[in-house]
């Protein structure tokens, strides 16, 4: 653990699924509003293929951190951090900090992270990549809200936070 607030956001389809060729699998405008919502103003970590990913780079309003394997590499307006633990050691130590993506990245900030915020689709797809497995020994589900549906795709939907025991 960490004395820095890190938590995890991310949709997850029902076989862990997150992405396939650096894209997200569906888009859910509702996950999109609540992802903008719980992480304006804060700090947002990602790695560097993640960012690449995002349709607008940086985040705004958001202090952004990516960690790259390319030594000496900097991307305009972002913090870099080369390793995990750099990345932390750049986080705010009084507010949240959300881990983005992707699945590496996840794996390796899971122990770290006090809180999830996950996007459940209810539906199991094609990817390549995964979200680490949340084991319910070491979390408790402390919300979550009604079962959705949305209107374009028909994909169902429900948004579940889960804290550290």
């Amino acid at each position: 653990m960490t004395n820095k607030p890190i938590s995890i956001i991310a949709a997850v389809a029902e076989n862990g699924a997150i992405g396939k060729d650096n894209k997200l699998l569906c888009y859910l405008p509702e996950d999109l509003k609540r992802f903008r919502q719980i992480t304006i103003g804060h700090t947002v970590l990602m790695g560097k293929n993640t960012y690449l990913s995002l349709p607008f780079r940086p985040l705004k309003d958001r202090r952004n951190i990516i960690i790259s394997d390319v030594p000496g590499e900097l991307i305009p307006r972002c913090l870099i951090a080369w390793s995990i633990e750099e990345a932390i050691e750049k986080c705010d130590s009084d507010n949240e900090n959300f881990v983005i993506g992707g699945a590496s990245i996840y794996r390796q900030m899971m122990p770290l992270a006090s809180k999830l915020y996950i996007t459940r689709i209810y539906k199991c797809f094609d990817a390549d990549t995964f979200f680490p497995e949340i084991d319910m020994k070491l979390w408790k589900l402390t919300e979550e809200s009604p079962l959705e549906t949305d209107d374009a795709s028909g994909l169902r939907y429900a948004f579940l936070t889960y804290e550290r025991i």
